[in-house]
């Protein structure tokens, strides 16, 4: 018998171990598994090696990739959806905002007072009291006062914010570590509220005003700054959040600082996008230089402006005037000049810009200037976005989709907003009030987010208000402007691939498909075919992040 050529036996060892596919680490089978891929949407089981997905499909076709060491996980029938992503956070404040007075649920000024009161008892004397998130249209309408709380501060300063950070409550201590008193000018782009009669500041900073505070209160240390990101990291995985984009908290630099001294650590356990103020384009530049754009865990190289504020604080830009203030149509809060500039010259080097614009004259003219900067800078994949673009022209809704501009929204503000938005503006401009399903219709890249702390952090709510419109007070049952309701699965889109896309990770993520990221979330009911309005009543059972699970129910 001639031998056998040892060359030969082994070619034939390596084809034969070719055709056997590789064992999964963990198999996730028994499921109702919705993937966003449009080409296999529904799916039975996955299988998962390292960090990444190997198979997706029926429970027989991901079954022979099961080894002798494959975890094998039942999910009795429970959904599964890919890794929910949240387009717009102030992320490291909401860490803080978690171990900081809560305001959001005072419903009376002795109320608010008195949650201070208390949370200011076992405070050591002299330090800074922020957060609050604080709503003033509960009690009302008026605006708090800092003699509300003098009383009960005088050993701290204090600086609690309005809900949607864009005016905050200074007391008297505050004020005075601020320099701040009735002969203090406005500046540009802000407001310092005054008494009518007596000239003196009453404590409420609008915007750009702010500043002047924020600027006297110490920087949080390093270990102050990670303890945060941990309670902010534990609170978003617990909601079925794998990744997170901040458009800064403590002005960007600081919290990138946060990320990647806690990813050095290894102690990153949700996936971060960090944004960075658009007036540091150069610096980021420099920054990407030298140490380019980050890894899967953690990115940066985008940039954050504002073209206006917010609509509660009657400080967003519109065309026409205010309803209950004539004489006002709100201003933006950036020097017009500076923040061209700025776009364009970050734009043309290659940075990833977005900017804040609420009202319909600040949509309008940031998307000018987008137009602008594709035609100076030449065509590319940029993806520009507008972060709320909440009060849209019917112009401004066709042309997101003619420019290619990202609308990146909070579907929550319409079911809080809507409360009370038609005292500030008229029908002409409620018509264009978080315009979903016209922008969806439009074919524009619509992603969605919280806002947090603004709004609660939790997808499913912003999911549930984005189907119903059902504002929070009860009063629009078959929902705000219902015409604007889009349909669960396209939620879901705007929470999963479509939020992938806007941060230019949708070879890496949003769907569930071979090769993509293990990041995904079992729930406890199939949202698509429960009641629209308790989907918010969903609970998260498992959320796994890169093949390892970061949270249990």
């Amino acid at each position: 018998m001639k031998k056998i050529p040892l060359l030969f036996i082994f070619l034939s060892f390596l084809a034969c171990q070719s055709k056997n596919p590789e064992s999964a680490d963990v198999i996730y089978t028994n499921g109702r598994i919705w993937t966003g891929d449009s080409a296999n949407t529904w799916a039975e089981a996955l299988a998962i090696k390292g960090e990444d997905i190997i198979a997706v499909g029926s429970q027989k076709e991901v079954d022979i990739l099961r080894g002798g060491k494959t975890t094998v996980v039942d999910l009795k029938k429970q959904l599964v959806v890919p890794g929910l992503i949240d387009n717009h956070t102030h992320f490291l404040m909401g860490g803080f905002q978690l171990a900081s007075v809560d305001l959001r649920n005072a419903q009376t000024p002795d109320i608010f007072k008195q949650l201070i009161a208390d949370f200011v008892k076992n405070k050591p004397q002299g330090q800074w009291v922020t957060g609050g998130d604080w709503d003033h249209q509960l009690w009302g309408g008026d605006l708090p006062r800092k003699e509300w709380i003098d009383a009960v501060t005088r050993d701290y300063p204090v600086f609690v914010n309005r809900l949607d950070g864009h005016m905050a409550l200074a007391n008297s201590k505050a004020l005075a570590l601020a320099g701040i008193t009735k002969n203090t000018k406005d500046i540009p782009g802000g407001e310092i509220v005054k008494h009518p009669q007596t000239g003196e500041p009453t404590g409420v900073l609008k915007d750009e005003a702010m500043s002047l505070v924020t600027k006297v209160i110490p920087e949080a240390p390093l270990n102050e700054r990670l303890e945060a990101l941990q309670r902010a990291m534990n609170h978003a995985v617990s909601l079925g959040l794998t990744q997170v984009h901040d458009v800064s908290s403590l002005g960007g630099w600081s919290d990138l600082e946060t990320y990647r001294k806690a990813h050095e650590q290894g102690t990153l356990k949700i996936r971060i996008y960090s944004f960075i103020p658009i007036s540091s384009w150069k610096k980021l530049a420099d920054y990407v230089a030298q140490n380019g754009k980050g890894d899967d865990w953690l990115r940066w190289g985008s940039l954050k402006g504002f073209v206006d504020g917010s609509l509660g604080s009657h400080t967003a830009w519109f065309h026409r005037p205010f309803v209950d203030a004539p004489k006002s149509k709100g201003f933006m809060v950036t020097d017009s000049t500076d923040l061209k500039k700025w776009v364009l010259s970050a734009d043309s080097a290659k940075l990833h810009v977005t900017v804040h614009a609420i009202g319909d004259h600040a949509n309008d003219w940031i998307l000018d200037v987008f137009e602008q900067a594709e035609k100076q800078n030449g065509q590319r994949d940029r993806r520009f976005r507008v972060e709320h673009a909440q009060h849209l022209s019917p112009q401004a809704i066709q042309r997101f989709a003619q420019l290619n501009v990202i609308p990146s929204m909070q579907p929550y503000h319409a079911i809080d907003d809507g409360r009370w938005a038609a005292k500030y503006i008229d029908n002409q401009a409620l018509m264009g009030t978080y315009a979903f399903k016209s922008l969806l219709d439009a074919k524009a890249k619509l992603t969605f987010g919280s806002d947090w702390t603004v709004a609660p952090l939790s997808p499913l709510e912003g999911i549930c208000a984005a189907v119903t419109r059902q504002t929070i007070d009860g009063k629009n049952p078959n929902g705000w402007f219902p015409e604007q309701k889009i349909s669960v699965e396209d939620a879901l889109k705007c929470y999963t691939q479509n939020n992938a896309y806007a941060g230019f990770q949708e070879n890496k993520t949003g769907t569930l498909a071979k090769d993509k990221l293990a990041d995904f979330v079992v729930l406890s009911d199939n949202i698509f075919t429960i009641q629209a309005e308790k989907i918010k009543e969903v609970k998260v059972m498992h959320t796994i992040i890169g093949g390892k699970e970061v949270y249990k129910r």
